[in-house]
């Protein structure tokens, strides 16, 4: 971008372009109506307007995820930024440095004791930031032109750093302001490790795993905050370990290397994946979460002594921690000092037994849920995204086998239902080349679903599957209620209603095998969204979703110890 004259507003357009950012997510409202108006000066932003501010949030979710960087998305103050509050502190969950950029009122409306519309109703216009401050990495007001392009480079800059969302408000009366132009740099810093404390710590973890006998390492979710995708898997093909991922990290390890073993979840691991790793003696965690969903309930049972534990900024052994070792680093360097081992791998080999993939029924059977994931893994590439929703398809995705290249996308630490409609948008529109393809259950597409219609007005092209089993089966699972019933809807009808004969959208509705083997056939083949709305029978659900559900719904009931 070419320009004499900078403003705050272009100013800001630039770093999210010099961040790696083409697309930025947008709900128009009167106080940040100029700042779009500079943001869409530049020409190499493009601006995706979306239904509402909380699926905005979402899009900018999934488009974090599929690009590895930032995202934006732009709302007004009040009604605007406080509609979005609930996907920022998603991304905060997840680790996805989202930029969450909020218009704000006059400059002088605080000094002039204004009374504003969309507020609360009193004179402090700081309310937005102190709520945002606890679910971003970083604040920032701008209320003063001068002081712009060092405050937006300092919340960008903290985004890429701690991947972590940031907030960023800036004055209705502001945006339009000169400013300095800006200055080239770049935002793609990581931290370094502390050498001795690395140097400590890689001699200590490898002392520890080379005297092992049946060595495992398992990949964690927070891998991806700590950008060390890349030098796990040399890690894994490198020592010959039999590795394994937790549930929130499906995808960031090779599936089809012959030392993974599967996914380590407690009481709903992969048949033979737990034995092994809770009778291991030495683990290597590399991001690990344990939460009641990552661990079934609290349920899994590796012995804590036996165990290194490498998060993104530090790694323990036993007792002992290093702080200041990132990740990455050690990773990396623990690949020349490991010894190749695979004795895990031929104690699994000894207790697995083969992945079972029903065979397709008669073309005029009723679906089930093992149908329809049997086809879906069939049509898996190494360039397809395969994206869950919180529920069912959880655990079934968790069952497929994924071709090298193939992303995989859960929001499993936040676990909001509604989250995938968005995501699906962002992602498609961030992943570049290859296909998305989202799994949806029906009572989550209804409190996101009018995203569908930005899916189309933008022309991206995922591959929906929606599935309708008349409610909330994962909330079925932990605790039953008339709460957990929803209303029907004709859901593949929609793609007619929001495309209103624009767009390249179609949709149909399946209820047999024969119905869903035709459908996936003409969507593989389309060029734009297709929706297949599923029917399935509602007590028709994954095994492991039952037991998952009796362990989460033990651990929430465990009676108060105050009592």
């Amino acid at each position: 971008m070419t320009t004499c004259n900078w403003t705050v507003g272009t100013y800001l357009a630039q770093r999210l372009k010099d961040a790696g950012i083409e697309h930025y997510f947008a709900l128009p409202g009167d106080y940040n109506l100029v700042l779009l108006d500079q943001l869409l000066l530049h020409p190499d932003l493009k601006m995706i307007s979306c239904c509402n501010e909380l699926n905005a949030g979402y899009a900018a979710d999934g488009y974090a995820r599929a690009t590895g960087g930032p995202s934006a998305a732009v709302v007004t103050f009040s009604v605007g930024g406080l509609s979005m509050i609930n996907a920022v502190a998603g991304a905060f969950a997840e680790d996805l440095p989202l930029i969450a950029i909020s218009g704000g009122p006059n400059t002088n409306s605080e000094a002039e004791w204004e009374y504003l519309h969309h507020t609360l109703g009193k004179v402090d216009y700081s309310y937005q930031s102190e709520i945002y401050s606890r679910v971003t990495a970083e604040t920032v007001i701008i209320h003063h032109p001068s002081l712009a392009p060092a405050a937006i480079d300092r919340a960008i800059d903290t985004a890429m750093l701690r991947r972590k969302p940031v907030y960023i408000e800036i004055a209705a009366n502001i945006a339009s302001a000169p400013t300095s132009a800006p200055i080239p740099r770049g935002f793609a810093r990581s931290a370094t490790s502390d050498p001795d404390s690395l140097a400590a710590a890689v001699d200590h973890i490898a002392a520890f795993l080379n005297t092992a006998e049946r060595p495992v390492l398992i990949a964690g979710g927070k891998v991806r905050a700590a950008s060390a995708e890349e030098s796990l898997r040399e890690l894994a093909a490198s020592s010959r370990y039999g590795v394994a991922c937790m549930a929130d990290a499906k995808g960031l390890l090779s599936e089809t290397h012959d030392n993974f073993m599967g996914m380590y979840w407690g009481p709903v691991s992969t048949p033979g994946c737990s034995e092994i790793v809770d009778t291991a003696d030495a683990l290597l965690f590399a991001g690990p979460i344990f939460t009641d969903y990552t661990t079934t309930g609290h349920q899994l049972c590796f012995d804590k002594s036996k165990t290194v534990i490498a998060l993104p900024a530090s790694v323990q052994l036993g007792d002992t921690c290093y702080s200041n070792v990132h990740m990455n680093d050690l990773l990396e360097a623990l690949v020349n000092k490991l010894n190749p081992n695979n004795g895990a791998v031929k104690a699994y080999r000894r207790v697995s037994s083969p992945k079972h993939i029903p065979q397709p029924g008669k073309r005029g059977d009723a679906l089930t849920i093992r149908q329809l994931f049997a086809r879906i893994q069939k049509v898996l590439e190494s360039d397809t995204a395969l994206l869950v929703e919180t529920g069912d398809s959880w655990f079934n995705g968790m069952e497929l086998s994924l071709p090298d290249g193939a992303r995989f996308e859960i929001q499993m630490q936040y676990g909001s239902i509604g989250w995938s409609v968005g995501a699906t948008l962002g992602y498609s529109l961030g992943m570049g080349k290859g296909r998305m393809i989202a799994c949806i259950g029906d009572g989550s597409f209804q409190l996101t679903a009018q995203e569908i219609s930005t899916m189309i007005r933008y022309n991206v092209n995922p591959i929906i599957f929606l599935i309708n089993n008349g409610g909330y089966t994962i909330e079925v699972e932990i605790h039953d209620g008339p709460y957990n019933n929803i209303k029907n809807w004709e859901y593949a009808q929609l793609v007619e209603v929001f495309s209103a004969g624009e767009g390249r959208a179609w949709g149909c509705k399946v209820t047999t095998e024969g119905e869903l083997d035709k459908a996936i056939k003409d969507a593989l083949k389309h060029d734009g969204l297709c929706l297949i709305e599923v029917i399935i029978d509602r007590n028709d659900c994954n095994v492991n979703l039952l037991r998952w559900g009796n362990q989460v719904a033990r651990n929430n009931s465990r009676p108060s110890r105050s009592v």
